[in-house]
């Protein structure tokens, strides 16, 4: 029997499963003491009524012979691509709804995409970096290479001088530093990866947070990125898709590499590992894209960005520095009083009972470091700043 011993080089637990444990643990200890979480980017606002209609219409449909669907298409319904196609358009982006595939989320594509390419490739991350791309890495037996995103470049590393790999993952905004690159930033990105052969896997996930018109929510909105880049995006933080499943890929057919066509690549392993997304799933997906369901969305994020401002107000007047929450749902913040991650994490869940995510769980260089996320509930938020502000003598 030959075991993949490639799961020794992961971590001792995966860090939300760590968060998850010490949760519990300090609630079986303080039960009167009412835990705030403010760490997994869990969304808290429902599905909106345009979409809940379209899943109920559609679960009809099933009930009925005359419109039971079975199987659909193999690169997900038509309709649904037609409509995505059309957001990117209002982005001012061109990708055809041939290019586009249906999902459960954008975590399962963005380990599987590492598929395409050979045991023995290279994968370039940023560090710290969201721990699926790492994981699914590692498991696969591929070698991880890390640039470093640090305060000094914005945490926006760019491709240095003699950088040599196969597949980067880029994702903007960042998770978990909820940095943004600029059009100009992926244009370097984009030119090394086409100089370079490599192929860029651009995780567009909170594209909808950006609220700075300069800022790009595409990579394709950079010429030469459909001859180098794959994008990835989830209709969970967007519309509130957490628990329901469902994301999409754009991958260009203009994308080739040793002869090979990526599209058609990404398309035969999809056709053998997946019959697709549930019919309903994909009915409630395209009412996100109608103009009641466009608006529902715009004010679920709007209260988020309330939630991240409020955030900001409090670490602003504890002079704790941070970045993000302008155009992301994560706030970045330096741990005070020199206490590493989990040491600010326990400060935090016993002194507060409020819940974030330790830095370290990303990456050495984010160790000092911790992440809020603005997606709790109005009320919740507003809570969990007064306590922390207790916590400090205000």
């Amino acid at each position: 029997m030959k075991m993949n011993h490639h799961f020794s080089e992961l971590p001792g637990s995966y860090l939300f499963s760590e968060v998850a444990k010490r949760v519990a643990a300090h609630r079986a200890a303080r039960p009167e003491q009412g835990i705030i979480s403010l760490g997994i980017g869990d969304v808290t606002r429902p599905l909106c009524r345009p979409v809940v209609a379209a899943l109920a219409e559609a679960c009809f449909e099933q009930g009925r012979a005359e419109t039971f669907h079975g199987y659909g298409e193999e690169q997900g319904d038509l309709f649904l691509r037609q409509a995505i196609a059309g957001h990117y358009a209002g982005l001012g982006v061109r990708v055809e709804p041939e290019d586009l595939f249906i999902s459960d989320g954008a975590k399962s594509d963005l380990a599987g995409l590492s598929e395409l390419f050979s045991p023995g490739c290279t994968v370039l991350l940023q560090d710290p970096v969201y721990p699926a791309y790492r994981d699914a890495s590692l498991l696969a037996g591929r070698r991880v290479e890390y640039l470093d995103a640090v305060r000094e470049n914005g945490f926006l590393p760019l491709p240095e001088p003699g950088c040599r790999a196969d597949l980067v993952y880029l994702c903007s905004p960042g998770n978990p530093t909820g940095a943004v690159y600029s059009r100009e930033q992926l244009a370097a990105w984009v030119a090394w990866a086409n100089a370079q052969g490599a192929v860029l896997v651009f995780d567009a996930a909170y594209e909808a947070f950006i609220a700075d018109p300069a800022l790009p929510h595409s990579i394709y909105s950079v010429p030469g990125s459909e001859t180098c880049a794959i994008e990835v995006c989830s209709f969970s933080k967007t519309a509130g898709f957490t628990g329901t499943r469902c994301g999409y890929t754009a991958v260009p057919r203009t994308l080739q590499r040793e002869g090979l066509n990526l599209h058609d690549m990404w398309l035969r392993r999809q056709t053998t590992k997946t019959n697709g997304v549930s019919y309903p799933v994909q009915r409630g997906a395209a009412a996100v894209f109608t103009a009641e369901g466009q608006a529902a969305c715009r004010e679920n994020i709007a209260l988020y960005r309330r939630n991240a401002q409020c955030l900001a107000a409090c670490l602003e007047e504890l002079g704790i520095w941070f970045c993000g929450g302008e155009n992301s749902p994560y706030l970045w913040l330096e741990c005070p009083d020199g206490m590493d991650s989990w040491q600010f994490f326990d400060h935090l869940l016993q002194g507060a009972g409020v819940v974030g995510t330790p830095g370290s769980g990303f990456g050495k260089n984010g160790e000092g470091y911790f992440r809020l996320t603005a997606f709790g509930a109005e009320a919740d938020t507003a809570e969990a700043v007064r306590r922390i502000l207790r916590l400090y003598g205000r």
